[in-house]
């Protein structure tokens, strides 16, 4: 056991040694009259003090609200002090000469008879030599009454007797200013106004060993030093200060326990909150379990006044904090939220501030809740990652640490974290979230929309509580919209579906929107020729994704699968043949977001960057309630079985990685691919859905030539259909820019499209495809080709 968990010995039980007559020089009547204005101040407080009834101190206009505990618990320690430092003030007047006090320049400057003086002192004796035993208790001891906080605090720490008596010196200057005034002339330097080492061992050492003994409780693993009580502040004025000439300033955390001040320490502003919640489990929703086993948790500790550390890990919005709340209400506790990515801007030194965190909670009696703790799990934080695990290993509180991943235990000492999973609600829960939220507005839905909106999107109680209140203000503003003199009562105003399919989708997909380009869907089913096959494929999975819920859920087939929950197709055929088509149309019909993916940029000649590229898609994908289309997958794909050199081989992880991050994503995952031959049977056998998107024949290109035309442009009727779809072999991407190339033709003559238009059209199309056609290829000698 270390020194600083010894208690020091009371000083009453070592007798003072006397001081010889030689070495004790009583002051002459001259300087006793030349005594310092604070002498005579420090001295009137203490007899005044000590002769006046507690009742007549504010008639006496001294500022010692008595009525205050704290302060009261605090008085009788510093009318101590008062007395040692008038002592203490008396001898200096021997030591440092009568003319001293009136010296402005005292500290500044040094002259010959102040160093002959200093020279006569032996070597590390305590410049302050009481005559009598006045002093025969500590300081602290008239403080530490039953209850007072100065005791908790030796008790919590383990202080001595002197260490007490340490923080009271320091304090001092934090409710008296006068206090300044003193130390400078007892250190005999204007400038220094606060304690230093040297005076504390000067005023509370009474021989040169026990000075140089008590130097030990300034060490780096003392008491007051480990635990942040105290801080030791170099002098300014020197480059390499001795341990004695720093300066002592208590810390603000401890000035604030022993005045009783509630409010949160400054230092903690910028990243902390304190909570007085109320919060009820009964009105979250969570899982059954989850609601029932952590407030058993929590209780049970708070019972065997044994340390909890709880790790609750989920998406954000999940209700993580909420829970948190409603566990500090269970055991009367104020929670103290800490955002750990600014706590880590807060200090340099984050273990200085992790232990000012867990110190606050401690003497506020606070649940701590660490928030983000995904920031310390970067390689590059390693290091104020372990300093937590460090400081959780040995803080005897509650602490629940929050974050999006799953523990990961790397500390050097068992913390004995509990982990607790928050995943996206199910089907259930998502549909009572829906529908409580709506009925908090005033609002209700059908059964069968609850159902719609429960299985389209997995959003977390947050993210449902914040889109039925968007939906239900976006209702009221389409309604003053359209009738802006009358003032519509809110409840009667209902969201539609769409409202709240919008007001869903906004609440999701922010991150991907920085990896994939969002596209607005808005094509239809009547916008699309295909083969009939095709077209009921495309229909099927429509079916797959409304059914969701009824087959894995209430059919049970969720406990039969492992993988593939979600919906995979491959979508293959030429360039303009309707694939980004297909996908558009599917998203409007579902009221998903849809997100763009080119294979090609993903891609890297890097071993490894692709997986990484694609890791973060689909991480970002995780809970965007959206479909993925990955166009240009023949970018990645080829013949597995074809492995020429080692790129060939990793090229086969890159698409067995991307065949598995599709197998484990629950949204739509759609592959585009010019090259269906390219692609390895093994690879397609395990996709859901192969939709073939053919060059179109001569019947769906004159389904498309006719359908292609909005129907607000002025069309000529001698724009033949049944010539163009016989004449050009073209997809319908390539029909779609030749008529929209001939509108604008139209546009600049200030007239109807005409066949005339279409046909140069046509012949722009085919000069992009590098096929350049004469007026004779065009099918057309005497028209107006050129007009």
């Amino acid at each position: 056991m270390g020194f600083w968990k010894r208690r020091q010995k009371q000083r009453r039980d070592e007798p003072i040694q006397p001081l010889d007559e030689e070495s004790f020089v009583e002051p002459e009547e001259e300087l006793a009259e030349a005594s310092l204005e604070e002498t005579e101040e420090v001295g009137a407080f203490s007899k005044r003090a000590e002769a006046m009834p507690e009742e007549s101190w504010k008639e006496e206009g001294i500022e010692t609200t008595p009525d205050d505990p704290y302060l009261r618990d605090l008085l009788p320690a510093l009318k101590r002090l008062d007395r040692l430092l008038e002592q203490a003030i008396a001898v200096a007047q021997t030591v440092y000469g009568p003319k001293a006090a009136a010296n402005p320049f005292r500290g500044l400057h040094i002259s010959k008879s102040e160093a002959e003086q200093l020279l006569t002192r032996e070597p590390g004796r305590p410049v302050f030599h009481f005559p009598d035993k006045q002093l025969e208790e500590t300081l602290s001891d008239e403080a530490l009454g039953e209850g007072s906080r100065l005791a908790w605090l030796q008790q919590v720490f383990n202080l001595s007797s002197f260490e007490l008596d340490v923080l009271l010196l320091a304090l001092a200057p934090e409710i008296d200013l006068r206090y300044e005034r003193l130390y400078a002339y007892l250190q005999d330097d204007v400038t220094r106004r606060r304690p230093s080492i040297d005076l504390v061992l000067n005023l509370l050492s009474l021989t040169t060993a026990e000075k140089l003994k008590n130097r030990i409780y300034f060490a780096p693993e003392a008491p007051l030093i480990q635990h942040n009580l105290v801080q030791l502040i170099p002098d300014s004025q020197q480059t390499s200060p001795s341990l004695l000439s720093h300066y002592l300033k208590i810390d603000e955390q401890i000035i604030r326990l022993l005045l009783g001040q509630e409010n949160l320490d400054s230092r903690l502003a910028p990243c902390c909150e304190m909570v007085e919640s109320n919060t009820s489990l009964d009105e979250a929703f969570f899982n059954t379990g989850i609601k029932q086993a952590l407030p058993a948790l929590i209780l049970q500790a708070r019972e065997a006044h044994r340390p909890l550390r709880l790790y609750f890990h989920g998406p954000h919005g999940i209700g993580k904090r909420r829970m948190a709340e409603a566990l500090a209400a269970k055991v009367n506790r104020p929670l103290l939220i800490v955002d750990l990515l600014h706590a880590l801007t807060v200090d340099p030194d984050f273990e200085r501030v992790l232990k000012i965190l867990f110190r606050e909670a401690w003497f506020q009696n606070a649940v701590l809740y660490l928030e983000g703790m995904d920031t310390l799990l970067r390689e590059e934080r390693a290091i104020p990652y372990q300093a937590l695990l460090d400081a959780l290993a040995q803080d005897a509180g509650i602490v629940i640490l929050a974050g999006t991943q799953p523990w990961v235990p790397r500390g050097r000492i068992p913390t004995g974290v509990i982990e607790v999973s928050f995943p996206i609600p199910d089907f259930a829960e998502r549909r009572s979230c829906w529908q409580a939220n709506l009925a908090a507005e005033d609002r209700a839905l059908s059964s069968r929309d609850l159902d719609s909106l429960a299985n389209r999107f997995r959003l977390t109680p947050n993210q449902i509580a914040e889109a039925a209140v968007t939906a239900c203000n976006q209702a009221l503003l389409r309604s003053i919209t359209q009738a802006p003199e009358e003032l519509p009562s809110q409840s009667r105003i209902q969201p539609t579906l769409s409202d709240l399919f919008a007001a869903a989708r906004t609440q999701s997909g922010h991150e991907l929107a920085t990896l994939a380009k969002k596209i607005q869907p808005k094509y239809t089913w009547n916008d699309i020729v295909l083969p009939d096959d095709s077209m009921a494929q495309l229909r099927e999975i429509c079916q797959w994704v409304h059914h969701h819920h009824q087959v894995l859920g209430e059919w049970g087939f969720d406990r039969k699968l492992s993988l593939g929950k979600g919906v995979n197709a491959l979508f293959s055929g030429p360039s303009g043949t309707g694939k980004t088509m297909a996908a558009e149309i599917m998203a409007n019909k579902l009221a998903l977001d849809l997100y763009k993916i080119n294979l090609s940029t993903v891609i890297s000649k890097y071993i490894g960057e692709t997986e990484k590229n694609l890791e973060r898609i689909f991480t970002a994908a995780e809970n965007a309630n959206a479909i993925l289309f990955f166009d240009e997958a023949d970018a990645l794909f080829g013949k597995r079985s074809e492995v020429r050199d080692s790129h060939d081989r990793y090229a086969n992880v890159e698409i067995s990685y991307l065949l598995q991050k599709m197998e484990t994503y629950e949204g739509i995952a759609i592959l585009a691919t010019n090259l269906r031959q390219n692609l390895d049977e093994a690879f397609v056998r395990r996709l859901a859905f192969t939709v073939h998107f053919p060059v179109p024949d001569e019947a769906s290109r004159r389904r498309i030539w006719a359908g292609i035309w909005p129907i607000e442009t002025p069309l000529a009727k001698e724009v033949d259909f049944d010539f163009l779809a016989q004449q050009f072999k073209l997809n319908g991407g390539n029909i779609k820019n030749i008529a929209l190339a001939a509108a604008f033709l139209a546009a600049e003559k200030k007239g109807p499209v005409t066949m005339a238009h279409v046909l140069q059209a046509v012949r722009r199309e085919y000069q992009k495809l590098g096929k350049p056609l004469s007026a004779t290829e065009l099918g057309i000698v005497a028209r107006e080709a050129s007009a």
